[in-house]
C-alpha cells in the first residue's frame, strides 16, 4: 500500500501544475455529476416502486371492505393476464382449509403466518406467468391473508430507462468536467503561466526589464494570482533598480579609480628609475605615491561600506549620541587643526540614547565634520548642535510625549548652490566648485545610507547667513516602563 502512495505521490511531482489542476478540478465536476445522476436513479426508482406498493395497498383495501365475508378463494380470474384489476386471493392459516382449485399466487409459511397474526403485512418481488410480479400480503381477517400483485416489469422497464438516461447524461457531464477543469485550468493558470515565462526569460537573458502583463481592474478587485503577479512586477521593478545602481556604482568606481591608478602606475615606475632621479625629485615622487595610495585605500573602503545595504541586528546597542559626537569632533579638531570645531549639547539630550553601531554612526559624523571643514575658510567655526524636539505623540497612559533628537552640522563656507542641492547625496557627485578638492565624492552618499540604516533623516539645506547645513533627525522613542528616561 506505502508503494502504491509513493508511486501516486511521484507521479504527481512529475505532471505539470496545469494537467494536476485539470485532473483535479474534473474529477470534482465528476464527481459531483456521477452522484447526482446516481442520487436521481435512486429517487426515481424509489418512486416508481411507491407508486407501485401504493396501489396494490389501495387495491387491497378495496378487496378487504368488498369481500369481507367470503372464504378462502381466488378473488379475480384475469391473474393469467395480469390486466388493470388486480390478481388477488386468499389464503387461511390453515392449509386444510385451503379451497379445491389450486392458487394462482405462490402460498409461503410466511404468507401463513401473516394469516395467523404472527408476521406484519409484507411486499415481495415473486415471478408468476412468466412476469415479475410485485405482491403484497396483508391480514384479511378471521384468521385469513390477502395476497394481491401486480405486474412490475413496466416498473422495471421504467427503471432500466431511466438508469440509461442517466448514464448518458453522467458521461456527458463527466465529458463536459474534463474540457471545464482543461479551461479553467488554462485560464486561472495563465498568470502563472506568463510569470514563469517571464522568469524563465530574466534567468535566461539577465535582463530585470521584462514585466508581466496584468488584466486590467481595480488594484482593490484583483485575485490572488493577480496580486501575485503584481508582486512579481514590483520585485523586477526593485531587482531592475538594484541592477541599475550596481551598474552605475561599477562605472562610477572604475571612472573614480582610473586617475588615482593612473598616478599610482607613473610614480611607481618614476620610482623604479631612482638612480637617475635626484634625491628631492625621488622625495616628491615618494611622497605622491604614499598619498595616491592613501586616495585609493581611502576610496577602496568607501566603497565597501557603501555596499552595505543595513546594518547586522546583532552589532546594535546602546549608543549615547552626546558622547558619541564629543568624541568625533575631538578626532576632527586633530585632523583639521586651522578650523574650530563647537560642539553644544541641550541639557535634555546630553543623556539622549538611540539604538545603533557606535562605528558607523561615529563615520556618519566624521564625514559630516570632514565635509564642513573642507569648504570652510581657515579660521571660521564649524558648529555641532545636538538638541531634542517633541514629536507630539502620547505615549501610554500617562499622555506625556516623546522627544525626537536632532544633530545639526553648519559651516560657514560657500554654501550649496541650488542646483547642487538635489544631488549632494549622490554616489561621486561633485560640485563644480568642488572637484578642485580632495576627496571621491562618497562621503555624503554614505552618511545618508548609514542614517537611513539606523532609522534617520539626513537633510542638506542653507544656513542663515550663508553656509551649508546639515540635519541628522532621529525619530522619537518611548522609554520602558519603570526604566530610565
Amino acid at each position: 500500500m506505502s508503494g502504491v502512495r509513493r508511486l501516486g505521490a511521484r507521479w504527481r511531482r512529475r505532471r505539470p501544475l496545469r494537467t494536476r489542476l485539470a485532473l483535479a478540478t474534473s474529477a470534482a465536476v465528476a464527481l459531483v455529476a456521477v452522484g447526482v445522476c446516481t442520487a436521481a436513479f435512486l429517487v426515481i426508482r424509489y418512486e416508481l416502486l411507491h407508486q407501485l406498493d401504493l396501489s396494490l395497498t389501495q387495491s387491497a383495501t378495496r378487496l378487504i371492505q368488498a369481500n369481507r365475508d367470503e372464504g378462502p378463494q381466488t378473488l379475480a380470474g384475469e391473474c393469467r393476464y395480469l390486466s388493470a384489476p388486480p390478481c388477488a386471493q386468499i389464503v387461511p392459516a390453515d392449509p386444510a382449509a385451503d379451497p379445491d382449485d389450486p392458487y394462482l399466487l405462490p402460498v409461503t409459511t410466511p404468507v401463513r403466518d401473516v394469516a395467523a397474526g404472527k408476521r406484519a403485512p409484507y411486499y415481495s418481488n415473486v415471478e408468476g406467468f412468466g412476469q415479475p410480479l410485485r405482491m403484497l400480503t396483508t391480514p384479511f381477517g378471521n384468521g385469513q391473508a390477502l395476497q394481491v400483485a401486480l405486474r412490475a416489469d413496466p416498473v422495471d422497464k421504467g427503471v432500466r430507462q431511466a438508469a440509461v438516461l442517466l448514464a448518458g447524461v453522467g458521461a456527458v457531464g463527466v465529458l463536459l468536467a474534463g474540457l471545464l477543469g482543461y479551461a479553467v485550468s488554462r485560464t486561472g493558470l495563465a498568470p502563472v503561466a506568463r510569470l514563469t515565462a517571464t522568469a524563465e526569460r530574466i534567468a535566461a537573458t539577465r535582463d530585470p526589464r521584462h514585466r508581466i502583463e496584468l488584466p486590467p481592474g481595480p488594484p482593490g478587485r484583483q485575485d490572488e494570482v493577480t496580486r501575485l503577479a503584481a508582486a512579481f512586477n514590483a520585485m523586477l521593478g526593485e531587482l531592475e533598480q538594484s541592477v541599475a545602481s550596481q551598474r552605475r556604482l561599477v562605472a562610477d568606481a572604475s571612472h573614480e579609480l582610473r586617475t588615482p591608478l593612473t598616478a599610482l602606475r607613473t610614480n611607481a615606475e618614476l620610482l623604479a628609475r631612482g638612480d637617475r632621479l635626484a634625491p628631492a625629485q625621488r622625495d616628491r615622487a615618494a611622497g605622491a605615491l604614499e598619498r595616491g595610495i592613501r586616495e585609493v585605500t581611502g576610496l577602496v573602503n568607501d566603497l565597501i561600506e557603501l555596499a552595505r545595504d543595513e546594518e547586522p541586528l546583532p552589532l546594535l546597542e546602546d549608543v549615547r549620541i552626546a558622547e558619541l559626537a564629543e568624541h568625533v569632533v575631538g578626532t576632527a579638531r586633530t585632523h583639521w587643526p586651522r578650523t574650530p570645531f563647537v560642539l553644544e549639547v541641550e541639557a535634555g539630550a546630553a543623556h539622549a540614547v538611540r539604538p545603533g553601531v557606535p562605528a558607523r554612526l561615529a563615520r556618519l559624523l566624521t564625514n559630516l565634520l570632514d565635509n564642513a571643514a573642507k569648504f570652510s575658510p581657515p579660521g571660521t567655526p564649524v558648529e555641532v548642535t545636538l538638541s531634542t524636539y517633541r514629536s507630539g505623540r502620547s505615549t501610554g497612559d500617562s499622555g506625556t510625549t516623546t522627544g525626537g533628537l536632532t544633530l545639526t552640522v553648519r559651516d560657514h563656507g560657500p554654501g550649496i548652490p541650488a542646483v547642487d542641492l538635489p544631488h549632494v547625496f549622490d554616489r561621486f557627485y561633485r560640485a563644480e566648485t568642488a572637484r578642485a578638492l580632495p576627496g571621491s565624492g562618497l562621503g555624503l552618499a554614505m552618511a545618508r545610507q548609514i542614517a537611513h540604516a539606523h532609522g534617520a533623516e539626513l537633510t542638506a539645506g542653507a544656513a542663515p547667513g550663508g553656509g551649508a547645513l546639515f540635519t541628522l533627525t532621529f525619530a522619537p522613542t518611548t522609554p520602558p516602563r519603570g526604566g530610565r528616561p
